[in-house]
């Protein structure tokens, strides 16, 4: 005789899988009414969503009979719930024909106790781009009291939400993860304002749409300073800034109207030099004002013959890299102390879900 019994599920894209530029396909214009639809996927009775600039992550749980519970994990339970969330998904979201093509080679999904891990690691700040960072702790926190006040969540994930967000607050006091964190971005823009001032006023340019531009996009937000966004492709440079906020511009027209910008930040991968003294030096050459460049790439995609044009003042990456690599590595010490309480307090949880099912 089969038993009704729950799964609790976690579909997710991150920048670990997808680029950053391209992750604001995936995302969802309204969280709540996206939750409402993956509501009515048979079986499906929660669910919570979590979509920050560096993940889109949903929490589902299932109520189902166990004679009709393929294991996710197994080749025909995966299938099943991939298509399920796929045909859900696709619908709500701006994906193109060959995102939805490898869909099923880009979702993550798992289910139970390797849920519970992921949460308590993300909640901790181990699976931020910035280790121990609190915003993705603070999108976890308002995300399930949004969900829970317009009733897509109930009693098992409401638990789990809690649970998690309670023993991570302790983590994060107890081992301070959380202390003192600063992004390469944070390094980069105190820099520029001491060497150039930073303000509204500042006509400021970001080339790149990597993790290390979206260090730097977010320290400028968290100033709400405004500034342009190019890249490679205009396509690259819009779903960037739909994440992470800046007015997307062509890469030829911030070439030509170089002039115009007086701090220029660069941080891309690109394998050969973006800005050299020929492609700026006819547009830069009547400039009567100073402009502030520094080439966070690694390598340079800057050349250094630029500084001989008047008023260029060019800065690297080696001189900041120092401060955010000390910062780094103190949070990095800390992490294996983080792991030894995630690792204890799974087994407490699973347990703790568990009593729902019973």
């Amino acid at each position: 005789m089969s038993q009704v019994h729950f799964d609790v599920m976690n579909a997710r894209v991150t920048f670990k899988n997808v680029p950053l530029h391209a992750l604001s396909k995936y995302t969802f214009k309204d969280v709540i009414a996206a939750s409402e639809e993956f509501k009515k996927i048979s079986g499906v009775d929660e669910c919570i969503i979590i979509q920050t600039a560096s993940r889109v992550e949903i929490f589902l749980v299932s109520n189902v009979e166990t004679s009709d519970s393929p294991d996710a994990r197994r080749p025909e339970g995966r299938t099943l719930v991939l298509n399920q969330i796929k045909d859900t998904w696709v619908p709500l979201s701006s994906l193109d024909q060959n995102d939805i093509d490898h869909f099923d080679q880009t979702l993550e999904v798992y289910k139970g106790d390797d849920v519970y891990l992921h949460l308590l690691r993300l909640a901790s700040g181990l699976d931020s781009p910035v280790i121990g960072k609190q915003e993705i702790f603070d999108e976890i926190v308002l995300s399930s009291a949004k969900a829970k006040s317009a009733g897509v969540s109930g009693k098992i994930l409401n638990k789990l939400f809690e649970s998690v967000i309670r023993l991570s607050y302790r983590m994060r006091d107890t081992t301070g993860i959380a202390n003192e964190v600063i992004s390469l971005g944070d390094v980069a823009i105190k820099l520029v304002d001491e060497k150039a001032g930073l303000d509204a006023k500042k006509k400021i340019l970001l080339i790149g749409t990597g993790e290390s531009a979206a260090m730097v996009a977010k320290a400028l937000k968290k100033k709400d300073i405004n500034f342009d966004v190019t890249s490679r492709t205009i396509d690259r440079a819009t779903g960037f800034t739909t994440l992470l906020s800046g007015n997307p511009i062509e890469f030829n027209e911030v070439l030509a109207g170089f002039d115009k910008y007086d701090i220029i930040f660069v941080a891309t991968t690109s394998d050969y030099f973006l800005i050299t003294y020929d492609s700026i030096r006819l547009v830069m050459e009547e400039k009567k004002k100073g402009t502030l460049i520094l080439d966070l790439s690694d390598p340079r995609t800057v050349a250094e013959g630029i500084a001989a044009l008047p008023g260029i003042k060019l800065l690297f990456r080696d001189q900041i890299y120092e401060i955010y690599e000390e910062s780094v590595k103190a949070r990095m010490s800390i992490v294996p102390a983080v792991e030894k309480i995630i690792s204890k307090e799974v087994p407490v949880l699973s347990a703790t879900m568990k009593r729902f099912d019973a």
